[in-house]
This record gives C-alpha cells, structure tokens and sequence, in this order.
C-alpha cells in the first residue's frame, strides 16, 4: 500500500546532507538527551573552512584532534602570492609534452593547480614521508615549539610542572607527540587541497607504514568520507626488518579512497588482470590439440630410454583422448605457480575452454522468491535436480538463458545439484586483494640508468597499481611527493605498453642531497634533480623500446611504414619552478580580494 507522506520535507536534513557532500570533513557525531549517538555537522570546523582566521571551539565531539589541526586547516585555506616560471632549459619537449614537473613546496604547488586542474585528475599517487620522530623539511607555519605544543597539549599544569613522565618526551622518541601533530598536520593540509582537484571518479592511493597507519587512515576518512574508502592494501615486501625485541615488520600500507564512489564504482575498478590466464589458456589449447593423435605413453617411452630394452614403440601406440587432455592439463597446472582463482579453472570442455564450476545457490540468508526455486531437469533422464536450499541466485528467465549458452554444469544424473560454467576467457580479470606480495628492488634498474637513489619504489609496483585503479583513457595522473618520480616512470611504460594517453605532474621539493651519499658525490646536489633527470633517461628509453617494437611488428605484417610520431608515448615534460607572483603591487594584493 502506497502511504501519503503527511509531513513537509526535513530542510534541515537535507541542507546537512548538501554541506556533508561539500565539507565531509565536518561531518561528526553527537550524543542526544537519551544517550543515543545521531550524525551531526561540526559547526566550528565548518566555521573554521569559511574563514581565514583561527576559531575556537570547546565542544566535545567524535573526531581526529591533535594541536596544530585549526593551523593546518587555515593555511591550507590561505591564499598566496606566488607564480610558476617555467625553466625551458631543463625541460624536455616543452613545447609540445602536456606532463609537468614542478619544483617546490608542494604545498603551494597543490594551491597553484587549483585552478587549472580543479576536479581534472584522475589519479593521486603519493608516497609522503613516513613519520620516524624526526623534524619535517617543509617549512610549514603551523610548525611549533615544544614549549607552544605543551601549552596546546597541556602537558603541564598551570604553574608550569609536567604532567607526564619527562623520559616521554625526549628528543626524537616515536613517543614524542610533538612529531605526530607535525606529521598530521603536514599531510592534512596538502590533503585537503588535493581533493579539489581529483575528478568525481577520481582516486587517491597514499603509502603508509606502521607508525601512522590509524592516523592517516582516520585523516583520509574525515577528508573524503567514510563511503568512499575503497579499502587497504597490505604490500608484503618479504623482507622482515625490526628490533629483535619487537615483531620484524614486512609490510607497508596503501590506503585507496575514491572523490566520489558513485561515480568511481561505474567504471568497473579496482580489477586486476590474471597474471597466468593467457598462459594457462595456451597450455590447455596445446593439449586439447593433440586429441585424436597417435601418442606413445610416456611412461613406456621413459622405461626404454632408461633400460635399453630395444622396445618396437609402435605397437605401444594409443590413441591421445579427451581425458588424457584433461588430466595432463590438471598435472600441469597443479606444478604452477598459481594464485587460488587461477586454480580454481583447472578443467577443460569439449571445446577447449578452460573453465570452472561455481555455485548458483541464492546467496543471501533468507529465502529466494518463489520465481528463484524453479527446478531445473537434467538433460539425459529428463528428471528435476535439487534446487539450493535456499534458490537459485539467478530468476528463471537467466536460467534459461545460461542454460541455452550451454554455461550449466550438470552431474550424470539428475541427483547432482547443478552448477555455474565460468570461462577463464571471460574471466580474465579478478578483484584486487588486500594483501599483495612484491618482493625485490629497483637497484638493478638505476643501475641500468646510471642513477643512483635510496630505496626508491619499484616502477612494476607502481605500474600495477596505476592500471588496478584507471583505465588507458585521457587523465591526468598526480604525485606530489615524487621522490625519484617513480610515478612518471611508471605513466609512461603504461602508455607505451596500451597506447594510453595519461599525462603526469609531479611536484618535489629541492630538498637537498645528503653531501656523503653517492647521489651527491655523482653530481646531484638536490632530489628534484635527481628526479627530473630519471625521467629524461627512462623515457627516452621508453621510446626507444617502443619505436624497436612498433619496427619489429610493421615488419612482421610487411608494411613499409614508420612508427607514427602522434601514436608515441610522451616522454616530455614542462620544468616549472615555484616563485614569487610576478603580479605588479597596483591598488590591491591577492589576499586582499
């Protein structure tokens, strides 16, 4: 029965509804007159967002503090007056590359983009620095004494006596909460602005290791909001490192939140490949091939070769089955090395497919509707199969259709409950996992380089995760802790590899290298220079692979063509360096308006 609605709609639920979907941050709990929790808007944090000057507010809420939060929000929202100049001398295809690499705080570069590229990146990769207890590099002016943080923490009382044990609070402990409200306020200012400019489908993957892992994952929640948290990635590196007095830790932490998950959810993604499907596919096809044959066991063949019998082998020949294709193929497959869903298709049909059987039973707890319970008959003895106890997951009508693409799996008779056929050739890409091994490192191919950089990030790690998460079509791919621009790397060999299109920003601080490392002794006095020089070196190995290739293939199919200019990856990129506005003083500063 349809019920009028005799109320008038709640304006102010929607109002909240409209400023949750504009300021996620602000979005919180509080505690009714029964006791009971309801959700909420922080009004001082929303105050806080549409104000340029600090506001107070003592009202106990569910929320992420640390002193230095309000700073951190201000100067994120602050403007400035500063300017990108390019620096076309140490840039490669200036002219016509659309990648860029801006050298500088990230900070003011994160509010120089906005507006060129608000809402326009499809992508954000970043690998911060993780929190060891030491002091930042970034020159941020929410960074604060210790004495300013005790006042904040009220660490000690009001006639200046500590009210935690001093040995807590010693120069570089990890205990040492100063370091922690650094951190968080570092990566919460930068990561307020870079959500402006993901597109509605847009997504963000941030490295984190154990030190701040619920800090950053509580950050991320607040920024984006808890529906579009697309999950956690455990990376095992295998390779344990730690005290001897502590677990040995292994893994890292990515963190994937989307701008808006509505949108994101219907490309598709996050899917992965099935890295051996092709291969097992292939294997299958070559035995399905020698069907029919006349084979000699290999068994047989085995024993004259070892002893010498001087067998007449024709006589042992027999004819090569259907089931022999099948149990060579399962022998073969269990040798592999194979994740569990690969696995899983380890049968072959009478047309070569590789396939496997699944369940059809109705997957929820209650009962199906009575159109889910029809039963299906068995194709030989015409008789009802037993139906789930709880229906079937499909309605009769797909029933009827998997049944007339033969994707029905039944027994020898009608007693076996039938099941679902899933192709691997239909079924190439599966679900990205929460835990992922990736083991090795990148040294051999700085070597290869003639670069040389601490622990950087695998480029094939990298790589995979830009594919999991995005499509090869036109976007623009953002990282603003580029470190050795392993993220540049890894756009281009994608688009060499799929034809794609994406464009890259990378954005590093000149921080300066350490004097005693070996970067520095080869010539590379900051990180950017090491980082822009990768990219000139990988990229114009990146071409020079692709243009092998593309050569190899036209002659492969006979054509006398050369490789198009307009189909090459760009291994270009547009140097532009932070620096002060070269807008003129006249009537009023940027701050001002």
């Amino acid at each position: 029965m349809n019920k009028l609605d005799l109320h008038t709609p709640d304006f102010v639920a929607e109002n909240a509804a409209r400023l949750a979907e504009l300021f996620p941050n602000c979005v919180t709990e509080t505690k009714q007159s029964d006791g009971t929790l309801k959700r909420a808007i922080d009004f001082d944090l929303l105050r806080q967002e549409l104000s340029h000057d600090l506001v107070e507010g003592p009202q106990e809420r569910y929320r992420l503090d640390w002193p230095g939060k309000r700073e951190a929000l201000a100067l994120a929202n602050a403007p400035i007056r500063k300017t990108l100049r390019p620096c076309k001398e140490e840039s490669v295809d200036f002219e016509t590359t659309q990648n860029l690499y801006i050298e500088g705080d990230n900070l003011d570069a994160l509010k120089l983009l906005q507006e060129t590229y608000l809402g326009k990146v499809k992508m954000i990769y970043i690998d911060p620095p993780y929190n060891t207890g030491n002091d930042f590099i970034y020159d941020d002016n929410f960074s604060i004494t210790r004495e300013e943080y005790e006042d904040l923490a009220q660490i000690r009382d009001e006639e200046g006596n500590a009210m935690f044990q001093e040995e807590k609070w010693k120069q570089n402990s990890s205990a040492n909460g100063r370091f922690h409200s650094e951190w968080l306020s570092m990566i919460y200012a930068r990561m307020k602005l870079a959500r402006n400019l993901l597109s509605e489908e847009g997504v963000v993957l941030v490295h984190i290791d154990e030190n701040e892992i619920a800090n950053a994952s509580k950050i991320m929640t607040e920024i984006f909001g808890p529906e579009n948290r697309l999950g956690e990635i455990v990376w095992d590196k295998k390779n344990p490192k730690g005290d001897a007095t502590k677990v040995a830790i292994q893994h890292e932490y990515i963190l994937a939140y989307t701008k808006s998950h509505e949108h994101f959810k219907q490309s598709g993604l996050p899917m992965r490949p099935k890295s051996n499907a092709l291969r097992m596919i292939r294997k299958a096809a070559q035995f399905f091939s020698k069907i029919g044959r006349e084979i000699i066991p290999s068994e047989i063949e085995k024993l004259d070769k070892t002893y010498g019998l001087g067998l007449n082998l024709n006589s042992f020949k027999k004819s090569y089955t259907f089931e022999d294709s099948q149990m060579e193929y399962r022998s073969w497959l269990s040798m592999q090395d194979v994740s569990g869903g690969e696995a899983a298709y380890k049968f072959i049909d009478v047309n070569g497919n590789v396939y496997r059987p699944v369940s059809m039973a109705w997957p929820n707890k209650k009962l199906a509707p009575e159109d889910y319970q029809i039963p299906l008959n068995h194709p030989l003895t015409g008789k009802p199969c037993p139906v789930p106890e709880r229906g079937w997951r499909n309605p009769s009508k797909t029933m009827r259709e998997l049944l007339d693409k033969n994707q029905i799996l039944f027994g020898e008779d009608e007693s076996k409950q039938p099941e679902r056929k899933y192709l691997l050739i239909d079924n190439l890409n599966e679900n990205v996992p929460s835990v992922m091994g990736f083991g090795g490192s990148d040294d051999a191919l700085f070597s290869s380089l003639g670069l040389i950089f601490d622990n950087p990030k695998p480029v094939d790690l990298v790589t995979q995760f830009l594919s999991w998460f995005t499509t090869p079509n036109d976007g623009v791919f953002l990282d603003f802790f580029s470190g050795s621009a392993t993220t540049a790397h890894a756009v281009m060999q994608l688009n060499a590899e799929d034809g794609g299109k994406r464009r890259h920003i990378m954005v590093q601080l000149p921080e300066p290298c350490d004097g005693k490392s070996e970067a520095y002794k080869a010539g590379y006095k900051t990180i950017a220079e090491i980082g822009k020089e990768r990219i000139r070196r990988a990229g114009k190995k990146i071409l020079e692979e692709w243009q092998t290739k593309q050569t190899s293939s036209a002659e492969n199919l006979k054509l006398n063509t050369e490789p198009s200019a307009a189909s090459a990856p760009d291994i270009g990129f547009r140097v532009l360096k932070i620096d002060s506005s070269n807008m003129a003083d006249v009537y009023y500063q940027p701050d001002e308006v």
